[in-house]
């Protein structure tokens, strides 16, 4: 193997993305020190900023999503792929990568589509349970599709597939015996009983209404509640309540030290994203998931099944949990013996090194 590969990423999007990208390329660096990393994203999305601060040298391709429910705003996308994919083709061209992978999102498709015209060797990170259509067509020519769920033999060739899991960024769960540390940065009891709602950075709108819908409840049986509102609700449910709506209660735009959360909970509340699957499998802890109608294929309700399917999570659906959710997150508490099981399954569901697995495929791929 050449001692210096070069090897592109492409993806991003959201976190999801984003993350599990960051942790194949430093999985990458530890392996191989010498090689030489360039990612690919979506110009004006998020992994613009997270990526440069994790070190890495990134370019935006002008790409974007299909607009749902708005003819007008796709009618430019064709132009836009186009672009991108000859963009890609030079970006393959001036940097000569020896393999690149593809982490799904949005600059993911045109960069793989030019690693194929270019007979570059290139693997496919599929986060799902239910493969979008691009990893779809893609995966037809890829040299290795990683997975972190079974049946994918369903959207790709069977012969290419191995179930890595989905990397996770390490530092956020590694809690063992840190409730008391979470419970005191949270300024929260850490012999009460605490329900951990969490919708991702930017907040899930069904969460925050099945909580506020239901103050009255958690308060009357003396639960924590540690509230991840997201930056798009956090402001109006802080004029709603307050700040220091009740001492039980910790309102928060976002979570900076999410292990400590984790840590300091006894029931987790949650969207179905892949990422964050990940992340639960390896926590071990009650989980009840509440998949977002709102993403493509419904693929977040196929992944929260593949839990349930293992009765390792329970699932809640976005219409229903307005008026299910908290009282369903209440009897979990009180019910040891479910919330044993639930943890027991969710933690057989775990895979450890997925980033380094996959970063040994990268380089396998090269050899």
């Amino acid at each position: 193997m050449n001692n210096f590969p070069k090897i592109i990423i492409s993806g991003g999007g959201t976190g999801g993305h984003i993350f599990p990208a960051v942790a194949i390329a430093n999985a990458l660096k530890a392996i191989s020190p010498q090689c030489e990393i360039l990612f690919v994203g979506a110009e004006g999305r998020m992994e613009m900023e997270k990526v440069p601060a994790a070190g890495y040298k990134i370019v935006g391709l002008n790409i974007s999503g299909i607009q749902r429910g708005s003819i007008l705003k796709n009618l430019g996308l064709p132009f836009k792929v186009i672009g991108s994919v000859r963009k890609a083709m030079k970006l393959i061209t001036d940097f000569k990568p020896n393999a690149v992978v593809g982490v799904g999102g949005y600059a993911s498709g045109p960069l793989l589509y030019a690693a194929s015209l270019k007979k570059i060797p290139y693997l496919i990170q599929e986060q799902n349970s239910y493969a979008g259509i691009t990893n779809k067509l893609l995966g037809k020519k890829a040299s290795k599709i990683c997975v972190a769920f079974d049946g994918m033999e369903a959207f790709f060739p069977a012969d290419r597939i191995l179930k890595t899991g989905n990397p996770v960024r390490k530092n956020i769960v590694e809690i063992e015996g840190r409730r008391h540390a979470g419970a005191e940065l949270l300024k929260l009891d850490p012999l009460k009983k605490t329900i951990l709602v969490t919708g991702g950075s930017l907040g899930a709108g069904t969460l925050n209404k099945s909580v506020e819908k239901h103050l009255a409840e958690i308060i009357a049986q003396d639960v924590q509640v540690i509230w991840q509102t997201g930056k798009f609700y956090y402001k109006g449910i802080v004029e709603r309540l307050g700040l220091d709506y009740h001492p039980n209660f910790r309102i928060l735009e976002f979570l900076n030290q999410m292990d400590l959360a984790y840590a300091a909970s006894d029931v987790i509340i949650s969207r179905a994203g892949a990422g964050t699957i990940a992340e639960l499998c390896l926590i071990k802890k009650p989980v009840i998931l509440v998949p977002s109608p709102n993403v493509a294929e419904d693929h977040q309700t196929k992944n929260a099944l593949a839990l349930v399917k293992e009765n390792a999570a329970i699932l809640i659906t976005d219409a229903s949990a307005e008026d299910t959710l908290v009282a369903q997150a209440l009897s979990l508490l009180n019910d040891k013996e479910k919330s044993a099981q639930l943890s027991e399954n969710i933690g057989k569901m775990a895979f450890a090194n997925a980033d380094e697995v996959i970063a040994k495929e990268v380089l396998k791929l090269i050899r």
